[in-house]
C-alpha cells in the first residue's frame, strides 16, 4: 500500500471505475426478488453549480442510495435537471447583452428558444459532473431534463386532464407582476424588502380627497382623554393616505369603517378624484381601521391585493393604469378614461416610469393644495426573488389551478401518515400554507418553457354560421395534447365547412383571426379560421410538480414506473416545501392510483435537510463574502473528508455551522484508518475465506467481534432512522478509538509474539474487522473504502466484487462476549486513568513510574496481572503490581472494584506543579471574570451579533470545564505532599 492516501488522483480513478462498471444503474446489485428501493433527486436548476446546500442534500440522499444497495435493495436514484424557467431566461439574456448580440425580443422567440437549447446543451450540464465528483451514486444512464420529450408529454398530459376536469381556467385577477421580465411570479417567489425613508420611497402621504357636490362635515380636531371629540372643524374633503401616491390615479372608492362615527353619514356620498376628475364612492368595509391613520382608506382595485378584495366587496371598478413595465398607462387607456375628465398635468405622466409619477403627483397635489403631510414610514416592500425590483399588484388574465381542490388529498395523506416528515415537525409548515392554499397561478409570460397547450380562435357559434350584423369580440380555447388536435376540436366546432390553420407567430388581436372579411358585419358561413397558441409558458414548479413519475416513464406504462412507483425518501430543503414537495403530493395523489385503484403518493417520507451556514452560524451569501465553495473544499481535503464532515453535523433540526478546521480533522480521521490498514497489511493481516467471526479465543479478539458488531447495529439504527450524524459519530468512534487506538494497540504483542496460533487468529480477526468497517464507512466515504477494499483485495488475489456492491455486514447480537467486553473495557479504563494522571500532574513522558493496585478482590488482582504486559506497555509503567497499602507520595484514583496509585512524590515537584496550576487557575479565573462581566451586561447581549453571543458562552463552558480539571489535578496534588 502506499503511504498515503491521494484523493486528488484516486478519486477521478475510482469514479471512472464505478461508472465503466455500471455500479449505480437501477437494481445494480440487488438480490433476487429485491424490494426497490427509490429516490428522485431535488432537479438542481440546469444554470446551478453545486453549493454548500447541493453538496449536503446530495451527500444525505448517496448514503441512503448505498446502503441500500450494498444491503441488496433495487436501488434508483433518479437523477435529473430542472430548466428553471425565468432563472435561465434570465441568464442567457444577460450572456447575449454582454456578447453585444440582438436582445430576445430583436431576435424573436423561436430564435432565442433555440439559443437557451444551445446553451443548455453547453453549460446546463455542469452540475452533472459536479455532483460526479461529490460522489453521487445517480443512475447517470437514466438522467432526465424537464423539457425533454418524455417529460414534455407528460406536462400535456397533466394539463388537457385537469383543463377538462375544470380544475385548470383562465382568469382575470391581480398577481405578482414582476416589472424586469414582464411576467408573474407566484407568492413564493417574492421576498420582503425592508425601505427605508428616501425622497421617493419609505414615507407615508397623506393626501384630500374633494366631497362631490359641494358637501361638507364637522370633522373633530381635538379629543379629551377618554377620547371624546372636543373640537371640530368644517371639511369640504376625506384625508386618505398612501405609500404609493402613482396609483391614486386608478383610485375607484374611498372605504370607511361601517362603525367609525365619524364618516357613517357620508356612506355613499362620493369624493372627486383629483387629477383625474373621477367620481368615486365612499364605501363601508371592515378594512378600514378607525384606530390607523385617518381612518379612510384609497381603493385602487387593480393595483393592491387587499383593495382588490374590498373592490370585489363592494362592486368597485377595477382600472389598471400601468404597462407591464410598470409605467404609466394612461393615453387611450379606456377603462381609466371612462366618466373621468383628467387634467393636462396627469396625462402627460403617460408613459412615465412609476417613480417619477409618484414624485409628480405630490408635486401636483401640493400645488393644488391637496397636499395635507408627509412622514417617513419605513416598511417592507415585495421585490422579485430574481430580479430584486419591486414586483407590483398587476391585473391581469392568467392560468390558473385549483389548488384548493388538490390539497385536500394531500393534507389527508399526512394527517394520516401515509406521507411523513422527518423532522415532524415540518408537519405544521406544510398543513399551514395548505390549509390557506390560493388559486395557483401557472402561466408566466416567458419564452423558455412549456409553452401552454391551448389554441385561441375566434368565438364563433357552433358551425361557424354568424346572423345578422354579428360581431366577433371574443376569443375562444381549444386545449389539447397536440397541434393537430387542437385543429380537431376547432373543426368539430366550427363545422366542416370551416378551413381551420395555425398562425405559429403567437397571439394577437381578434381581428387578425383569419376571419373573411366579406362576412364580417353582415350574415354568412365563416370560411377560414385561424388559430393562434397561446404564447404563455408554465410555471417551472408545474413540470416538476410531475417529477416522481413523469421521470420514471408516465404516462407511459413503463417496467420502472411499476417497479418504482411510489418513491421512498425525499431529501430535500425546507424552503421548497411549499414549492414542490406540497405540488409533488398534489399531483401525486391526483394522477397515479394503485393497482386497486386508491391515489397514491409519491413518497411515503420526507427528510427535510438542515441549512449549512458559516463557521459563526450565518446564512451564506454574496453580499457577506461568505459563501464556502464545496469544490474548493473537495479539491484541498477530498470529497470524502467534505462528506463525513457535512454528515457528521446533520443532526435533525439543526443548522450545520462549517469550519474548515473540521473538514481538516475528518482528512486526518481518513488518514488514520489508513494508518490502521498498513499496519495490518505489514503484520499479514489478510482476510480469510469464511472466517467465523464466532471462532475467536482471546479476549482482545472476542472483543472486538463484540465491537463490530455494535457499530454495525448503531450504524443500522441510525440510518433507519435518518439520524445520519448518529451514524457517523458511531463509525468515527469505533474506527478511530476502539480499532485504532485501542484494538491495534491491543494486538501488536499477539501480531508481534511467538505464539504461531494466537498470531494466525489475531491476523483473521483484525482483517474481518477492517473488512467490516470499510463495508460500513463506505456510504458516507465512499472513495478511501473503495481504495482500501481494491488494495486488501490484492493482497489476496483479488475481490468478487467492488465495495460499492459488496454485502453489508449482518451481525448476530450473539457475538458480543461479555466476558471479554468486560476484561477489555477494564483494562482500557486503567490505561487511560493512568494517562489522564500522568497529563495532569505533568509527569515527564519519558518517566517510567510505578503502579499499585489496592482495595482489589481476587480476581481483580488476576485481571490485573493477566494484562500487566499491556498495560505496562501502554501506560508506561516501569511495574504493576499489587498491594495491601498504599505508600506515601501516592497519587490515587478510583476504578469499580479497587484503586489504583501512582508514587509520583519523587517523580514530580509537586511545589513548582501547584504553582503552575495557580497560575493557570489564575488566568482562568480572570477570563472567566472578563467573560461572565460581559454576558451579563444587558446591552452588550441586546447589540452584539447572534454568533459573538455564542462564540463568549462557548469560550466561557470550556474555561469553566479546564478550571474543573485543574482543580481535580489540584487536589491530587495536596494530598501528594
Amino acid at each position: 500500500m502506499e503511504k498515503t492516501f491521494d484523493a486528488s488522483t484516486a478519486e477521478a480513478r475510482i469514479a471512472q471505475a464505478w461508472e465503466e462498471a455500471g455500479a449505480f444503474r437501477a437494481g445494480a446489485n440487488a438480490k433476487p426478488g429485491a424490494e426497490s428501493f427509490c429516490i428522485v433527486i431535488p432537479p438542481p436548476n440546469v444554470t446551478g453549480s453545486l453549493h454548500m446546500g447541493h453538496a449536503l442534500n446530495n451527500t444525505l440522499q448517496d448514503i441512503l442510495c448505498r446502503w441500500h444497495r450494498m444491503r441488496g435493495f433495487d436501488v434508483l436514484w433518479q437523477p435529473g435537471q430542472d430548466h428553471a424557467g425565468i432563472a435561465t431566461q434570465m441568464v442567457v439574456e444577460r450572456k447575449l447583452a454582454a456578447e453585444g448580440n440582438e436582445s430576445r425580443r430583436e431576435m424573436g422567440r423561436e430564435a432565442f428558444v433555440e439559443r437557451v437549447w444551445q446553451w443548455k446543451e453547453e453549460s446546463g450540464g455542469t452540475i452533472i459532473g459536479q455532483l460526479k465528483r461529490l460522489g453521487a451514486s445517480c443512475d447517470w444512464s437514466r438522467n432526465r431534463f424537464t423539457m425533454d420529450e418524455g417529460l414534455s408529454k407528460a406536462v400535456l398530459e397533466t394539463f388537457v386532464t385537469l383543463y377538462n376536469e375544470g380544475l385548470i381556467y383562465r382568469d382575470k385577477r391581480l398577481v405578482n407582476w414582476d416589472p424586469h421580465f414582464e411576467t408573474a411570479i407566484s407568492d413564493l417567489e417574492v421576498e420582503q424588502v425592508e425601505i427605508r425613508p428616501r425622497k421617493d420611497g419609505g414615507k407615508l402621504w397623506r393626501f384630500r380627497y374633494p366631497l362631490a357636490d359641494g358637501l361638507t362635515y364637522e370633522a373633530p380636531v381635538a379629543w379629551d382623554e377618554d377620547g371624546t371629540p372636543t373640537a371640530q372643524e368644517t371639511r369640504d374633503y376625506i384625508v386618505v393616505a398612501t405609500t404609493r401616491p402613482e396609483t391614486m390615479l386608478g383610485d375607484t372608492g374611498v372605504a370607511v369603517h361601517p362603525e367609525d362615527a365619524r364618516y357613517t353619514h357620508l356612506i355613499g356620498k362620493d369624493v372627486v378624484l383629483p387629477l383625474v376628475n373621477r367620481r368615486i364612492p365612499i364605501v363601508a368595509d371592515d378594512y378600514a381601521d378607525p384606530e390607523q391613520g385617518t381612518g379612510a382608506v384609497k381603493i385602487t382595485p387593480a393595483h393592491d391585493f387587499n383593495d382588490f378584495e374590498v373592490g370585489k366587496r363592494c362592486d368597485l371598478r377595477v382600472i389598471n393604469v400601468m404597462t407591464p413595465k410598470a409605467a404609466m398607462s394612461l393615453a387611450g387607456n379606456e377603462e381609466f378614461l371612462r366618466d373621468a375628465d383628467p387634467e393636462p398635468d396627469a396625462l402627460a405622466l403617460d408613459g412615465k416610469d412609476r417613480y417619477e409619477a409618484r414624485l409628480r403627483i405630490v408635486e401636483l397635489l401640493e400645488l393644488q393644495g391637496l397636499f395635507d403631510g408627509v412622514e417617513d414610514n419605513p416598511h417592507l416592500v415585495p421585490h422579485g426573488d430574481r430580479s430584486k425590483v419591486a414586483i407590483e399588484p398587476y391585473l391581469t388574465d392568467q392560468w390558473f389551478c385549483d389548488a384548493a381542490a388538490l390539497a385536500k388529498p394531500a393534507l389527508e395523506a399526512v394527517r394520516s401518515g401515509e406521507t411523513k416528515f422527518v423532522p415532524e415537525t415540518w408537519d405544521k409548515t406544510y398543513f399551514q400554507w395548505l390549509d390557506n392554499i390560493q388559486p395557483w397561478c401557472i402561466s408566466r409570460q416567458l419564452w423558455w418553457g412549456h409553452q401552454i397547450p391551448v389554441w385561441w380562435g375566434p368565438d364563433l357559434p357552433t358551425g361557424g354560421y354568424l346572423e345578422d350584423d354579428a360581431q366577433v369580440r371574443g376569443l375562444r380555447p381549444f386545449c389539447a395534447g397536440s397541434e393537430a388536435e387542437a385543429i380537431a376540436l376547432a373543426k368539430a366546432h366550427y363545422g366542416p365547412n370551416v378551413d381551420v390553420r395555425v398562425d405559429v407567430s403567437g397571439l394577437r388581436g381578434v381581428g387578425s383571426y383569419g376571419i373573411d372579411a366579406a362576412v364580417q358585419g353582415g350574415a354568412g358561413q365563416v370560411t377560414n379560421v385561424t388559430l393562434n397558441r397561446d404564447p404563455d409558458v408554465l410555471d417551472t414548479w408545474f413540470s416538476s410538480a410531475l417529477w416522481p413519475f413523469s421521470t420514471l416513464g408516465w404516462p407511459e406504462e413503463t417496467p420502472e414506473l411499476k417497479r418504482y412507483y411510489k418513491t421512498d425518501v425525499l431529501v430535500t430543503g425546507f424552503d421548497i416545501i411549499f414549492f414542490w414537495v406540497a405540488r409533488m403530493m398534489m399531483m401525486g395523489l391526483h394522477v397515479m392510483r394503485d393497482e386497486d385503484g386508491k391515489p397514491e403518493v409519491p413518497f411515503h417520507t420526507v427528510y427535510i435537510n438542515s441549512i449549512v451556514r458559516d463557521e459563526h452560524g450565518k446564512k451564506m451569501s454574496k453580499s457577506l463574502g461568505n459563501i464556502i465553495d464545496p469544490l474548493e473544499l473537495i479539491d484541498e481535503y477530498g470529497a470524502d473528508a467534505v462528506r463525513f464532515t457535512l454528515t457528521s453535523m446533520a443532526a435533525m433540526g439543526r443548522d450545520i455551522p462549517l469550519a474548515t478546521d473540521r473538514i481538516k480533522g475528518y482528512r486526518n480521521f481518513g488518514t488514520k484508518l489508513w494508518n490502521a490498514a498498513r499496519f495490518c497489511e505489514m503484520n499479514e493481516c489478510r482476510p480469510v475465506a469464511d472466517f467465523d467471526p464466532a471462532s475467536p479465543t482471546r479476549p482482545v479478539n472476542r472483543w472486538i467481534v463484540g465491537e463490530t458488531v455494535r457499530m454495525v447495529a448503531a450504524v443500522d439504527e441510525a440510518l433507519e432512522a435518518y439520524r445520519f450524524n448518529d451514524a457517523a459519530a458511531a463509525l468515527y468512534d469505533h474506527i478511530w478509538k476502539t480499532f485504532c487506538d485501542w484494538y491495534v494497540e491491543l494486538a501488536k504483542p499477539l501480531l508481534q509474539g511467538d505464539d504461531g496460533a494466537a498470531k494466525t487468529e489475531t491476523r483473521a480477526t483484525a482483517a474481518w474487522a477492517l473488512d467490516r468497517i470499510i463495508v460500513a464507512l463506505h456510504p458516507i466515504m465512499p472513495f478511501i473504502t473503495e481504495e482500501l477494499w481494491a488494495e486488501i483485495g490484492t493482497q489476496i488475489g483479488g475481490r468478487a466484487t467492488m465495495c460499492v456492491h459488496a454485502d453489508w455486514p449482518v451481525l448476530d447480537s450473539g457475538l458480543i462476549d461479555p466476558a471479554a467486553e468486560e476484561e477489555i473495557g477494564w483494562t482500557i479504563k486503567l490505561i487511560e486513568g493512568v494517562r489522564s494522571v500522568r497529563a495532569e500532574m505533568n509527569v515527564p513522558a519519558g518517566a517510567q513510574i510505578e503502579l499499585l493496585m489496592t482495595g482489589h478482590s481476587p480476581a481483580t488482582a488476576m485481571r490485573l496481572l493477566r494484562n500487566a504486559d499491556l498495560i505496562q506497555r501502554l501506560a508506561r509503567l516501569k511495574e504493576v503490581a499489587v498491594a495491601e497499602e498504599a505508600p506515601a507520595g501516592c497519587v490515587t484514583f478510583a476504578m469499580e472494584d479497587c484503586a489504583i496509585n501512582l508514587p509520583l512524590a519523587g517523580v514530580i515537584d509537586v511545589a513548582a506543579e501547584t504553582g503552575r496550576l495557580d497560575r493557570e487557575i489564575g488566568k482562568l479565573d480572570k477570563e472567566m471574570g472578563g467573560l461572565n462581566a460581559k454576558l451579563s451586561n444587558e446591552k452588550f447581549l441586546a447589540k452584539a451579533p447572534e454568533e459573538v453571543v455564542a462564540e463568549q458562552r462557548d469560550r466561557l463552558a470550556t474555561a469553566e470545564a479546564e478550571r474543573s480539571r485543574l482543580m481535580a489535578a489540584k487536589e491530587r496534588l495536596d494530598k501528594l505532599s
